[in-house]
């Protein structure tokens, strides 16, 4: 097997490209290790010791991974925040990470300012890419530093923070482990055997923002892989195939929403790019609808790897041929793992039986930082919960049904909104599609439908009542949106993931008008 690890594989081939920027710039191995080796250095010489944290507001660009590769060879957590939060809600994770040093890119001046200024954070630890009012230039962390590997290596890690659909966001801590981050980085080689990535070449396109789990542990786990990385500021569909083009992009992580949108592109535009150097897209993040997969294997091959986890840990995972004999599994358990079904009750369930699906994570114990109450209720045992609901088919493969926080209950009838979602979302003329319930008087809640239509269709009557005729040949009665209201767009994180939240609160807030 090739050497593993980005720190070695930089002293080994320095002049291997490491990074390419949004905007075409190159970055050797050896010019990434020696910056991240000077940050490193002046993250000591500001009094950093194993186990602070630093926190940082940046969309993708080389920075970020300088200073991942910094963190995580002195033994700090890193923690990214999501760069589409309010001052405030930035003030509150910086301050509950207990951050040490906050960083901050230009493009965020004003939020960014706006938490310092709420925190009264110190000054001297508050640095900028570009200028921001009352921040040092990120220059003067490194300058002066020496360029050789820092004093008291050991390996660091992400501390992120949940989406926070929920309440406030919690982050979600692991305990340090003893380890030398070469040994650290070696531990990526499970890629490998997971989605049959090869060590030692190929070249990762970033397409997620690095401020969220997998873009970032996928990114930096190809860097550590021997792969070159792709960097996106921002995501757009024909953007993604003429980079895969250009630079003959071999592995990605991607969300379902992806798939969607580059589907949508026009055949003309689809078949103007060779995407022939494929050989390990990795997706997660929501249910997938079968024919869209499906149409993305015939579109591209069987190169499309699948897995089920979380920011807390995972989970289950499927290879392209696999899932072509289980249309619509998220796979079995990653080795190491443990994957069970519960019911309301704590009693485990069998084949074919919903309930609220269990892990347990080879990657260690976590706990919600400074929320122990949140921590104990998402446990039952050693296994955790992120509340989604599925089942295990007879021969062990796990199927999703929906996220319980999102179950519609009618009449007392469990309705799960991924599945009609999933319907209306192979509809030619609808953009995007979120399925939630609604008050209703007699029933509790009913099925509401809300689209954002494709581009160039009318949002019209007309178009109601095509979907619903489409719904009615597809989904049970019990299933069929009752309504459908019409969005120019609709509430997504950027890491594909709806935020229902935002068109449940619109409803719910006014009950009787809603009704």
């Amino acid at each position: 097997m090739a050497d593993i690890g980005f720190w070695k594989l930089a002293q080994d081939d320095p002049d291997k490209i490491a990074v390419i920027d949004p905007d075409g710039k190159e970055t050797t191995r050896g010019e990434l290790l020696t910056f991240a080796n000077r940050i490193a250095r002046g993250l000591q010489a500001l009094g950093l010791q194993h186990g602070d944290c630093v926190a940082m507001v940046m969309n993708n660009q080389l920075p970020f991974l300088e200073i991942n590769m910094a963190t995580a060879q002195i033994g700090l957590y890193l923690t990214p925040i999501n760069y589409h939060l309010t001052g405030p809600e930035i003030a509150y994770i910086v301050e509950d990470c207990e951050a040490k040093v906050f960083i901050a890119a230009e493009r965020f001046a004003e939020t960014a300012k706006a938490a310092v200024d709420e925190l009264n954070f110190p000054a001297e630890a508050c640095f900028a890419i570009g200028e921001i009012e009352g921040f040092r230039p990120f220059s003067e962390l490194p300058a002066g530093q020496s360029s050789e590997l820092p004093e008291n290596r050991l390996m660091g890690m992400p501390m992120l923070y949940t989406s926070g659909t929920t309440g406030r966001p919690k982050g979600v801590r692991r305990a340090m482990m003893n380890m030398d981050p070469d040994t650290g980085a070696g531990m990526m080689s499970m890629l490998s055997s997971l989605f049959d990535i090869e060590p030692g070449s190929g070249v990762h396109l970033a397409a997620g923002p690095l401020y969220h789990a997998a873009p970032l542990a996928y990114g930096t786990g190809g860097m550590h892989m021997g792969q070159a990385l792709v960097i996106m500021d921002k995501w757009t569909p024909e953007g993604t195939l003429e980079l895969i083009e250009r630079y003959k992009v071999t592995t990605s992580h991607m969300v379902p929403t992806m798939f969607h949108r580059l589907l949508q592109l026009p055949d003309s535009i689809k078949e103007k790019y060779d995407t022939s150097s494929l050989k390990n897209i990795i997706h997660a993040a929501a249910p997938c609808p079968v024919d869209e997969k499906t149409a993305m294997l015939e579109w591209w091959g069987p190169v499309i790897y699948e897995y089920y986890a979380a920011t807390e840990g995972g989970g289950t995972y499927v290879k392209p041929k696999e899932w072509m004999e289980h249309p619509g599994t998220v796979g079995q358990p990653f080795p190491g793992a443990t994957v069970k079904i519960f019911d309301d009750d704590g009693n485990e369930l069998g084949a074919n039986e919903s309930g609220t699906i269990y892990m347990g994570t080879p990657m260690g114990s976590f706990e919600y930082y400074k929320a122990p109450e949140k921590t104990a209720e998402a446990r039952r045992g050693d296994l955790f919960t992120v509340g989604d609901i599925g089942y295990f088919d007879e021969e062990g493969w796990l199927f999703l049904n929906d996220r319980k926080s999102d179950m519609i209950i009618s009449g007392g009838v469990n309705i799960y909104p991924a599945e009609i979602e999933a319907v209306l979302l192979t509809h030619p003329k609808v953009g995007d599609a979120a399925v939630i319930g609604i008050p209703n008087k007699d029933w509790g809640e009913e099925v509401k439908a809300v689209i954002e239509p494709g581009k160039g269709v009318t949002p019209d009557d007309a178009l109601i009542t095509e979907l619903l005729a489409y719904c009615r040949e597809r989904l049970a009665g019990y299933k069929l949106p009752r309504s459908v209201d019409f969005r120019d767009e609709l509430p997504r994180y950027p890491t594909g993931k709806l935020y229902k939240r935002l068109l449940r609160d619109e409803y719910w807030k006014d009950q009787d008008k809603a009704i």
